[in-house]
């Protein structure tokens, strides 16, 4: 079994985590009730025993003693880190593989990435080591961060080239959250910008969530949850109400709700590397299977059902309905129609009590519709793990390299683009040591060539697909 590290980058990130490391920790104790410290509890927390003196022995198998995270949380302002350890999760996180400062990154990509960067770096790197000197066989860094502020971006791209040079055999999967058009940060498109050229450069597999896709979602449940309709409601208490219990109308965007989508995202991608299944898929083979070209890394995620721990009572989707969801503009955690794009490959990551045969029935039902390259007719990855989620019967989690990503990186390009024609804001940037004007032509530089890789694919699509000669057998 192979253990993996959640890297908790900014606010945005460790609420993202915290919320992730909840809902694993509920999955777990619905399939362990006996709380024995087994491989599928392993991959993701450690089992200490904290009687021992010093750092706490880790116990391989036995009793669940003192479960710890294999997380590092990060964040140049203490707030959300401290609600976090005055918090029901408090115990999950070890105290020695926290990194906060007080002041804050002003959402200033160049404080996040060229101070803090170089004056955390040693810190960060212990921690880093610390926890793979706690794994058996590691595999995976995962980096929970957002685009627009200043320490999600800076510093949460700065660690992907600190992860490159310290473990370059280990894979480092990123979930970015983008801000939306309406982002009340006004420098995030500068932000998201420069931290896109460091993604580009340092990630293998980036996931793109689009705040504003999120935000359609949690709308659509609340309207399906107050039309009222047959079986629909929410529990009280549950993680997409408020506090008070009532689903929030109020202007505020529902980022708790948001949230719990996102780490619904995490629990499925990583159920296959934490529970056992007919057909399991390792982590390395998501970027072993759905990344033909080094930087053409960006997965369009898609999830049904949407909401996670059975929060609210929408009857049960069929099954090959759930896979015509995970297809449709809908279920995209990224403003996109993949349908009408492009596909290089696409994986399906099903949970529950589903047959291999009905996976490949589905795909052959969809594979008209879609439209994948010449050269990769066959470009589907699949697997089956039998855990679903908590509250439901099955699951699908659909990861698609698929060229409709290029519209969110041409807005960005053009939202970057209406400031930087002004030079608004630069200054705050160009103060910071080490920070150039070339950092954003070459940014810029950066996704261009990668909005051009995109156009060059799509230019494709009219192609007939290659039919390839096969060896004739002598019968």
């Amino acid at each position: 079994m192979t253990q993996s590290v959640v890297i908790q980058v900014g606010q945005c990130g460790n609420q993202i985590g915290c919320c992730f490391w909840d809902l694993a920790l509920r999955e777990h104790a619905a399939v362990n009730q006996k709380a024995i410290y087994d491989e599928a509890i392993s991959s993701f927390f450690r089992n200490v025993d904290t009687r021992v003196v010093g750092d706490g022995g880790s116990i391989s198998k036995g009793k669940i003693c003192s479960l710890k995270a294999r997380a590092v949380l990060i964040d140049m302002e203490e707030g959300v880190v401290n609600e976090i350890l005055q918090g029901p999760l408090r115990d999950v996180f070890d105290s020695k593989q926290l990194i906060t400062d007080i002041s804050g990154s002003g959402n200033n990509w160049a404080v996040g990435h060229k101070v803090f960067g170089s004056l955390y770096q040693e810190q960060i790197l212990e921690k880093l080591r610390k926890s793979a000197e706690h794994c058996d066989c590691l595999q995976c860094f995962f980096i929970i961060h957002s685009m627009g502020g200043g320490t999600g971006s800076g510093l949460g791209t700065f660690l992907l080239k600190v992860l490159e040079d310290e473990f370059p055999e280990v894979y480092r999967f990123v979930t970015s959250i983008y801000p939306s058009g309406e982002d009340d940060v006004i420098t995030s498109p500068y932000n998201s910008m420069l931290a896109m050229k460091e993604l580009n450069e340092h990630a293998d597999c980036v996931l793109p969530i689009d705040n504003q896709s999120l935000f359609d979602i949690i709308s659509k449940i609340d309207l399906m949850v107050n039309s009222g309709k047959l079986g629909t409601a929410i529990k009280p208490k549950s993680l997409v109400t408020s506090s008070a219990g009532a689903f929030k109308k109020r202007q505020e965007k529902p980022f708790d709700a948001m949230n719990n989508i996102v780490a619904n995202l995490l629990l499925n991608l990583t159920s296959s590397a934490r529970f056992e299944g007919s057909l399991n898929m390792d982590l390395n083979e998501i970027s072993m299977n759905l990344v033909p070209f080094p930087q053409l890394h960006y997965l369009v995620s898609s999830l049904t059902p949407l909401y996670t721990l059975a929060d609210v009572n929408i009857p049960s989707r069929r099954l090959d309905q759930m896979f015509s969801d995970a297809f449709s503009k809908d279920h995209q955690l990224i403003r996109a129609d993949p349908k009408h794009s492009l596909y290089l490959a696409c994986a399906l990551m099903v949970r529950g009590n589903v047959q291999i045969s009905d996976l490949r029935r589905n795909i052959e039902r969809l594979k008209p519709s879609l439209r994948f390259v010449s050269w990769n007719q066959e470009g589907w990855k699949t697997s089956l793990c039998s855990v679903p989620p908590v509250g439901h019967s099955h699951s699908l989690l659909a990861l698609a390299n698929n060229t409709c990503v290029k519209p969110t990186f041409i807005e960005l390009r053009e939202r970057f683009t209406r400031l930087y024609r002004k030079r608004a804001h630069l200054h705050h940037y160009l103060q910071i040591e080490g920070m150039e004007e070339s950092c954003f032509t070459e940014a810029l530089s950066s996704l261009s060539a990668l909005i051009q890789e995109y156009n060059q694919l799509d230019a494709t699509k009219s192609m007939p697909a290659e039919e390839l000669p096969r060896l004739s057998v002598a019968v």
